[in-house]
């Protein structure tokens, strides 16, 4: 399990470019037949990765769940959304099989004792990116395909952000404790991304960019308004946002990201908006 402590806002203004990636950057999320792991103490939401290939994974390969969260089982007090951005693949959780196509999400309530993953196709395997937010109720699990999303188009092309912003673990389609996540698509042609941006004291957020083609980037901006930063990132990474920091990105190609957001609410509208000529 990588750790990674909370920084403010004011030492991150003397970051320099390897100290950020460092800091907020994770890579490696998928390894052949491995679960990777990724813990952030902003507001304790963790990063996962599994990529089966050739056998069935559970999500505590490798993890000591008492060791690394003071549970039996990782799922005892945590819920979970998991996304397939690969070939297509299963999910079992306490014995119940959930078939996930590209782009299908499923969502899993506390109390998930046994969690696995499998492949259909060695040659195609499934990538299951996955981030999870601690729970003190529990709800019901749900496979959300693209098709039961709430779709909400957003952006023009004449500010290059013409996107639609998919709505999977949201409170307009189920209820969870704490967790929300979505999925934005950039149409061609558009680059930009969270523009006019915004911050939300309240609320944590990671981003995961993917559909980013071979031999582009998409610059993660970040950052207080007054004071902004930016990661270069290249396809399948992801990096962690907090509370303080702005979150746009801007690529040299459209892309798709999904966004993961946990902490004190789920009101989509509590959040700062910023013009941008207010950012420096």
């Amino acid at each position: 399990m990588d750790i990674r402590y909370s920084a403010n806002q004011r030492d991150v203004k003397r970051y320099t470019t390897q100290e950020l990636r460092d800091e907020f950057l994770i890579t490696g999320i998928y390894q052949p037949d491995q679960v990777t792991c990724t813990y952030s103490h902003v507001d304790r939401m963790v990063v996962f990765g599994c990529m089966p290939v050739h056998e069935s994974v559970p999500l505590n390969k490798g993890i000591d769940p008492w060791k690394s969260f003071g549970t039996h089982y990782i799922l005892e007090r945590r819920e979970i959304g998991i996304f397939n951005i690969g070939g297509a693949g299963k999910v079992t959780a306490d014995g119940k099989e959930y078939a996930l196509g590209y782009k299908d999400c499923l969502y899993l309530t506390k109390g998930n004792k046994e969690v696995s993953f499998t492949s259909d196709d060695p040659e195609h395997p499934a990538k299951f990116y996955m981030v999870s937010a601690p729970a003190h109720c529990s709800y019901e699990n749900r496979l959300i395909t693209m098709k039961e999303a709430n779709h909400r188009p957003l952006g023009s092309k004449e500010q290059c952000n013409e996107r639609v912003i998919n709505q999977f673990i949201h409170p307009d389609v189920l209820k969870t404790c704490q967790l929300s996540m979505g999925m934005t698509e950039l149409k061609s042609g558009s680059v930009w991304n969270t523009m006019p941006c915004h911050t939300h004291e309240r609320r944590m957020e990671i981003y995961t960019y993917f559909e980013v083609p071979e031999g582009q980037v998409v610059f993660h901006m970040m950052g207080e308004p007054t004071q902004t930063r930016h990661i270069v990132m290249k396809n399948e990474e992801a990096v962690i946002s907090p509370s303080w920091s702005i979150h746009a990105g801007c690529g040299t190609s459209n892309y798709t990201f999904i966004w993961a957001m946990g902490g004190e609410n789920q009101e989509f509208d509590d959040m700062d908006n910023l013009k941008p000529t207010d950012l420096q």
